[in-house]
């Protein structure tokens, strides 16, 4: 089947921001608009700076004066706008005679994830002159602390990685899904996250272990989402971490603290390889259970990404055991067939497990992407607490559904044009809804080019996402140098941005 090249359009979820087209009206704009932060990876020149030139004593007077004139009115701008350069949820107001765009829309990158206290750390470190990787292995090592419910040390990751400098996707796995005792799944969150950073980080690996370790020691405030989930499975096997001191389950605002864990972080954050990584998690849960540390601890790997052509592009997901290859099997007999893809929700998505997953995304204006998606296998895991390090393991052993929930998915408009509109796709949730609200995804894809009318949002969705039942599906894109971000629902995952 020859696939006709035709321009990248993205149908997006609703809601979603003001048009593109919009956007690439005010470029010309924003080329005189003044610099809103520094680009932390751009030398600054101060050339411009020397008033040279001027022979003469005199002539030197008048430019030192003209320069102290320029400074004293930059000091008493600065004066006037003390908090002009804080961050917010949405876009940073900007300069008169700038532009400014709509929540969501960023000049240099952006990260969305289920906690605001990750997505800031996140952010912190794109500032910091860090990239994709290293703010989305930083929120995830804080989910790791403030959403235990859903993801941890003891958690299963999942992830995919788009480099827009090479044009390469690359897979993350966490291996092979191990056993460390009866019903407790061998926690490999540790050396997989070393390993996404080792190879493609760009801050140094302790950096982003400071944020997490901080909250774990010194205490984080209980979200919403952690405290409905304490209140829906109660609180045996999670105090006294979880819990008032008379044992009932904490409340949203309330703060808990996890010494232990902070000095697992502490330990990790001093290991020079992924192994090592894990080994300072491992060896106290070992000691915990009574047990000998594994001769075959876990097995993280790298890969290429499976890639599919589609008449968009480039579709790119995880390998199998995920749901990766089976979605991509799906669009391709749909693109063969011109048949549209059946419900939504076929049986075939539907699994007797439902684990509770966790899932962020970072995206920056060049196009590199990071997708990733965790899981304890259902809320709390195991809920074995372990006492020495904090940390709840998981129940995601060899027979379990593992990855059913593991979907990320990356459309690359062209792998020849460095400069092609990139789109990133992670859903959380039940396995049914996260591949159900992918599968929405897919359908859009299948089904070619919006029509004009399309194109302008004057069409309705074709499935709403929660269709299938409750669930997250977060968006991110770089189009004409902007990183976009969203969500599905629009208030479940808060975002930053610089």
């Amino acid at each position: 089947m020859e696939l006709a090249a035709e321009p990248v359009v993205y149908q997006k979820l609703l809601p979603w921001e003001p048009s593109l087209e919009l956007e690439e009206e005010e470029e010309e704009e924003e080329e005189t608009s003044e610099v809103l932060v520094p680009n932390p990876w751009r030398h600054q020149d101060s050339s411009r700076n020397k008033a040279g030139g001027l022979p003469g004593t005199w002539a030197r007077v008048m430019a030192a004066l003209l320069l102290l004139a320029v400074g004293c009115s930059l000091a008493v701008r600065q004066l006037q706008n003390p908090g002009s350069s804080t961050g917010s949820l949405g876009s940073v107001a900007p300069p008169p005679g700038g532009h400014s765009h709509g929540p969501g829309v960023y000049h240099h990158g952006a990260i969305i994830s289920p906690a605001v206290t990750c997505s800031h750390l996140g952010r912190e470190l794109l500032v910091a002159g860090g990239n994709v990787v290293d703010a989305g292995v930083a929120a995830a090592l804080c989910l790791a602390v403030v959403h235990p419910h859903a993801t941890g040390l003891g958690a299963t990751f999942w992830g995919l990685f788009h480099d827009s400098s090479s044009g390469n996707s690359t897979a993350l796995t966490s291996g092979p899904a191990q056993t460390l005792a009866p019903g407790l799944g061998l926690p490999t969150a540790l050396p997989t996250l070393h390993l996404l950073h080792a190879r493609f980080g760009r801050l140094p690996w302790p950096r982003l272990l400071v944020g997490p370790t901080t909250l774990a020691q010194e205490g984080f405030l209980v979200d919403t989402a952690l405290a409905r989930a304490l209140a829906a499975r109660g609180t045996e096997g999670l105090c006294p971490l979880l819990c008032h001191a008379d044992g009932t389950p904490l409340d949203a605002g309330a703060r808990a603290t996890n010494p232990q864990l902070a000095a697992v972080l502490r330990r990790a954050s001093l290991a020079p390889t992924s192994d090592l990584a894990g080994d300072a998690l491992l060896s106290r849960l070992a000691g915990d259970l009574g047990l000998q540390v594994p001769s075959a601890g876990p097995r993280p790997t790298l890969e290429p990404a499976q890639q599919l052509p589609v008449p968009q592009g480039i579709l790119f997901t995880t390998p199998s055991p995920s749901a990766g290859p089976e979605l991509l099997a799906l669009l391709e007999a749909a693109l063969h067939s011109r048949v549209p893809i059946p419900d939504p929700c076929p049986p075939f998505l539907q699994t007797a497990v439902s684990p509770e997953s966790s899932a962020l995304a970072a995206v920056d204006s060049s196009g590199s992407v990071l997708l990733l998606t965790s899981s304890l296998n259902c809320s709390f895991g195991s809920a074995h607490l372990s006492p020495s390090t904090g940390v709840l393991l998981s129940n995601l052993v060899a027979k379990s559904t593992a990855s059913a929930w593991a979907c990320p998915l990356i459309l690359r408009g062209s792998l020849d044009d460095t400069e092609a509109d990139v789109l990133g796709l992670v859903a959380s949730g039940t396995p049914d809804v996260a591949r159900a609200m992918t599968h929405t995804i897919l359908r859009h894809l299948a089904a070619g080019p919006p029509t004009q009318a399309q194109h302008q949002g004057q069409q309705e969705p074709t499935q709403h996402p929660n269709t299938c039942g409750r669930g997250t599906l977060l968006q991110v894109a770089a189009h004409a140098e902007h990183a976009h971000v969203s969500s599905v629902p629009h208030d479940c995952c808060p975002f930053q941005g610089f």
